[in-house]
């Protein structure tokens, strides 16, 4: 593990499925596992990686936005739209949001306690950040 997630607090999980009571099912198109409690999950390659900030000396290489290819999706059968087999109604499916380190659905209050969130959102910075004057 990187060095600075251990200073942010973050800890090894070799087994993830089975600390969060979670069954792992096979990916059809991808190695990674999926949880089939999840009422949906999608399966996708890494398409493109886009290095950003490559001008900014304390940012480059700090941030990039990794561009994927959905090569699979699957659909618990009550999240669908009745009488459409390809597509989620979204009055059915309440997805569980991260922002800003916090869990959200679709109400405005945060869901449960989110362990990321309890990291400081300082410790994120590259060294030598600062902010812009």
């Amino acid at each position: 593990m990187p060095a600075g997630k251990i200073r942010r607090g973050y800890r090894h999980e070799k087994d993830k499925f089975a600390l969060s009571g979670l069954t792992a099912l096979r990916g059809e198109t991808v190695a990674a596992p999926r949880a089939a409690e999840c009422p949906v999950q999608i399966e996708a390659k890494v398409a493109h990686v886009h290095e950003m900030a490559q001008e900014d000396e304390i940012w480059r290489g700090n941030l990039a936005a990794i561009e994927v290819r959905v090569t699979r999706v699957h659909a618990h059968p009550e999240v669908m739209m009745e009488g459409e087999p390809n597509r989620i109604d979204p009055d059915k499916w309440r997805p569980l949001i991260m922002s800003f380190q916090q869990f959200y659905g679709l109400t405005p209050e945060k869901l449960q306690r989110s362990e990321l969130g309890q990291i400081p959102e300082t410790a994120y910075k590259p060294p030598g950040w600062r902010p812009a004057a």
